[in-house]
């Protein structure tokens, strides 16, 4: 009986939907296209009179994407329009049909756009977004297909009569799917909400002041997918006071396999916090030496100046020595070492030295170049010129090369030698032979 009954009904939905198909061509449904197609220019133009009016260095790649229909503002506009036309005509008691698959396709819609939008923003350049993405379009579609020819609510219905039991908590699949779902939508939202205050809080801030923004940006993103994870585990129907013991059960793995992780995650708060490295500076770590592009909860990414990247855990920058060049000065000093011959002028070759390094546009006039006469060399007069930069990151060796030229041009000019290493072989008289 009970197949027949599903059979009756399934043929039922089936004319249903044949009699809703063929009002679709009817003189009454054209009010409905109409009014569908006013809804959509409505919020075309108030997306266009939005965009223009907010500010051009507000960044909203959410809501408004990178085109005039991209983002997410335009969906939910068509949405929230098309719902208020058909209370207007359900008010009016006028027949719908063009809206019963309008507004299941608006929903999709809408649903596709801020899923794929969110992880864009919060996963860039991530090989998973793509596969989500996909995963999120199938299953909006699909349950657009289902609710507009009737099928959902029977589905819905066959999964709740699939149960077990989980301890105390009774669960189905129609109760899976849908805390699933519920949870999903949480930990977008929240996603959403931490990019849109990672995006304003990383915007113009430079140095120290970007690191700590960076340091509040990863607190605020750990606390709301955290958040959202445990509210989607409640919609789910799982005990959370059940979560203690697995709780422990973490801890106590933490401690013994995961302490290298877990301490790269607290190293990574901790250098945020107190600000012993940040964003932007100079560091010499594990023979590597670059700049700071990015500090991540787990991971500091170092960019050297020939472009290679090294991905350092923070771990290393807590327990091991690193220099920072640019902590508290970000002056960095070089040297220029060269010999000449004994008899050159002492004055004058330290005058050039100077001149050479004062030429170059990124040398500092304050603190001035400085010569000293270093050492007494076994070929020559060694001197010593040391001048400073505050750009290390544009690169040291182009202007190290630049200020040596200089001094080699100006001492050709002048008739200073640099003289070439020389030794003295002597060699001892041999013994002239005993006459036996």
């Amino acid at each position: 009986m009970a197949e027949v009954g599903m059979v009756a009904s399934a043929s039922g939905r089936l004319r249903d939907v044949q009699s809703w198909l063929s009002r679709l061509t009817e003189a009454a449904a054209l009010s409905e296209w109409g009014a569908l197609l006013a809804s959509v220019l409505l919020a075309w133009l108030l997306v266009w009179l939005l965009r223009r009016a907010v500010r051009r260095d507000l960044e909203l790649p959410v809501l408004f994407g990178r085109q005039l229909l991209d983002g997410v503002l335009f969906p939910l506009l068509l949405l929230s329009l098309a719902y208020a036309t058909q209370a207007a005509f359900r008010a009016l008691e006028m027949p719908l049909a063009v809206f019963r698959v309008a507004l299941p396709v608006l929903v999709s819609l809408a649903v596709i756009r801020v899923g794929v939008k969110v992880l864009q923003v919060a996963f860039k350049d991530a090989p998973l977004v793509r596969t989500l993405e996909r995963t999120i379009s199938w299953l909006a579609w699909g349950a657009m297909v289902l609710w507009v020819t009737g099928l959902l609510p029977n589905m819905l219905e066959e999964l709740d009569q699939i149960r077990w039991n989980v301890g105390s908590s009774k669960l189905s699949v129609r109760t899976l799917l849908e805390g699933t779902l519920t949870a999903g939508a949480v930990l977008i939202v929240s996603l959403w909400i931490s990019s849109a205050i990672e995006s304003q809080l990383l915007k113009s801030a430079e140095g120290g002041d970007l690191s700590l923004r960076k340091a509040v940006s990863n607190a605020v993103r750990a606390l709301l997918v955290g958040v959202g994870l445990l509210l989607g585990l409640s919609a789910v129907g799982i005990d959370l006071t059940a979560l203690s013991v697995l709780g422990g059960a973490i801890g106590v793995g933490v401690g013994l396999g995961l302490q290298k992780l877990a301490a790269s995650y607290v190293s990574g708060f901790v250098m945020l916090a107190e600000r012993s490295v940040r964003i932007g500076d100079s560091v010499r770590i594990d023979n590597f030496e670059g700049r700071i592009t990015d500090i991540k909860a787990r991971y500091t990414i170092v960019r050297a100046l020939s472009g290679r990247e090294s991905v350092v855990p923070n771990e290393m920058f807590i327990g091991n020595r690193i220099e920072n060049l640019s902590l508290t000065d970000p002056k960095v000093v070089q040297q220029c070492m060269v010999s000449v011959a004994y008899d050159s002028d002492v004055d004058l070759v330290m005058r050039l030295l100077v001149q050479a390094a004062s030429a170059q546009q990124r040398v500092l006039a304050d603190p001035a170049p400085a010569v000293h006469l270093s050492n007494f060399g076994t070929d020559g007069l060694e001197f010593t010129l040391n001048y400073w930069i505050v750009d290390p990151d544009n690169g040291q060796n182009n202007l190290r090369s630049l200020v040596n030229l200089a001094v080699l041009q100006s001492f050709r000019v002048h008739g200073i030698e640099i003289p070439f290493p020389q030794r003295v072989v002597r060699q001892a008289p041999s013994s002239a032979p005993v006459a036996s």
